[in-house]
């Protein structure tokens, strides 16, 4: 018999909220995702009163993998602080502040955490991820992938991994693709199951991958990032010891334009921008060998000289690395020697290049508020 949310609320029912009311009748409860033996939702409380939720917390996520036909369970505890609070409101116009952030604390055994990112979406940014560290690896390096990519996560396809990861000591497990070490959402629910989540949940989420998994030791984690400049952005850029990010871009003009806003909220938070990637830059025929231009060609190259980050290299539009990606082997490891393995090995060198640069370690930001 297939699980039920109704069996959940029965079994938090016999959990206590700070205020003594069930689980249930607390109000704090979000919509539960029930599927294939996976139960996920999340407990949205005020920000003052965290600490005291946190032992509700695990004991409701305790209860809910006790239920017979549970496989894995993730509660989140989310915080949201009220409007009336005092240091919730901006600050004044024309004037400058800089906000208390505190210290990012790094993930053990973790060297280097680097972004991809893209301002917006249908650019490439995952299929680059994944090439990018596997070029990384390539060079010898021991390599992570985060996929922090929530609604819609793409790193368990491109890597043809299937199954769920294991928990040993109330960490998770990574799973392993081509000696990389991954860790997605998409391991954890079904594959067409809406992630129907605020935000809040969203970063909840995040942090837990980040930092309750057993990553080990890795030289480099890559975080395939959402598109955009959202909650999961800022996060990840406030909150994680980011040592730079990649910029995912296609030729044409919109696509730079969202590019810049990637890039521009980086540089507010103080992230170096390792370097600016062109995707899709040029087409050539199979059949003629005619080269086409079809989202025009250089524009990131462009960009990367006016706003004075490196350029890292150009991706062609080629049907091979479109029919790798979707069969799950990617070109840096169906077609090690191809010219396109040889791209994103050439990128990788150029990351890699950075990350060892004198200088390149920073202390967290501060993060600045302008008029």
């Amino acid at each position: 018999m297939a699980l039920s949310k109704e069996e959940v609320l029965a079994s938090l029912a016999t959990i206590s909220s700070p205020d003594g009311l069930p689980l249930p009748q607390s109000g704090a409860l979000s919509d539960i995702i029930v599927g294939d033996g996976k139960v996920f939702f999340s407990i949205s409380v005020d920000a003052a009163a965290v600490k005291n939720w946190e032992q509700a917390r695990a004991a409701a996520e305790a209860a809910v993998r006790a239920i017979p036909g549970v496989t894995s369970a993730m509660v989140a505890l989310t915080a949201e602080r009220s409007g009336g609070e005092s240091g919730s409101r901006p600050p004044p116009r024309g004037r400058s502040a800089p906000a208390q952030q505190p210290e990012r604390p790094m993930v053990p055994g973790v060297a280097a955490i680097i972004a991809v990112a893209s301002g917006k979406g249908g650019v490439g940014k995952s299929t680059t991820a994944i090439n990018l560290a596997l070029g990384l690896r390539d060079l010898g390096l021991k390599v992570g992938v985060l996929d922090a990519d929530i609604y819609g996560p793409s790193i368990p396809k491109l890597l043809a991994i299937k199954g769920r990861p294991q928990m040993v000591n109330n960490r998770l497990i990574p799973m392993i693709g081509y000696d990389v070490k991954v860790m997605s959402i998409g391991f954890l629910v079904e594959e067409e199951t809406p992630m129907i989540w605020r935000g809040p949940m969203v970063i909840s989420a995040l942090t837990q991958m980040l930092r309750e998994v057993e990553w080990g030791e890795l030289d480099v984690m890559v975080v395939d990032m959402p598109p955009g400049t959202g909650d999961a952005q800022l996060t990840m850029a406030q909150n994680v010891p980011l040592r730079g990010a990649v910029i995912v871009s296609t030729p044409q003009d919109l696509a730079l334009i969202d590019a810049r806003r990637g890039i521009a909220m980086f540089r507010r938070v103080d992230i170096p921008v390792l370097g600016i990637v062109e995707n899709m830059s040029y087409f050539v025929c199979p059949s003629c060998g005619t080269r086409s231009d079809l989202f025009g060609h250089g524009g990131a190259r462009e960009e990367a000289a006016r706003l004075n980050v490196p350029f890292l290299g150009e991706v062609p539009l080629h049907m091979a690395i479109r029919e790798k990606s979707d069969s799950g082997r990617p070109v840096a490891v169906s077609e090690p020697n191809g010219p396109h393995a040889q791209i994103y090995r050439g990128i990788a060198a150029g990351v890699r290049d950075q990350l060892a640069a004198p200088g390149s370690q920073r202390a967290a930001p501060k993060i600045v508020i302008e008029a």
